[in-house]
């Protein structure tokens, strides 16, 4: 494996979470501009969907960081230094 396909398969994780990112958040503001009434309805004295869902957007957030970085650690770091053992990454 090559530097260049290592790099690529980083791309394309680091956009694929990205864009599960941005669905999760823009989904979370589009609620709170066109659907208020649902966002203030009450699940318990106290918490309401609204609360509930911003909560589960910082999650989350947290969950695909714990993710890539777990990725990066088992596969991206092992890789790179299987590389550069074999001489291929250059200076």
């Amino acid at each position: 494996m090559t530097l260049g396909v290592l790099s690529r398969q980083r791309w394309r994780i680091a956009l694929a979470l990205s864009a599960v990112m941005i669905v999760v958040y823009f989904g979370f503001v589009l609620l709170v501009a066109f659907d208020k009434p649902l966002l203030g309805m009450l699940l318990s004295p106290g918490l309401s969907l609204g609360v509930l869902l911003g909560a589960l957007v910082i999650a989350t957030a947290w969950l695909l960081t714990w993710y890539y970085a777990r990725w990066a650690n088992r596969h991206l770091d092992r890789r790179v230094n299987e590389i550069r053992s074999a001489g291929q990454a250059g200076p």
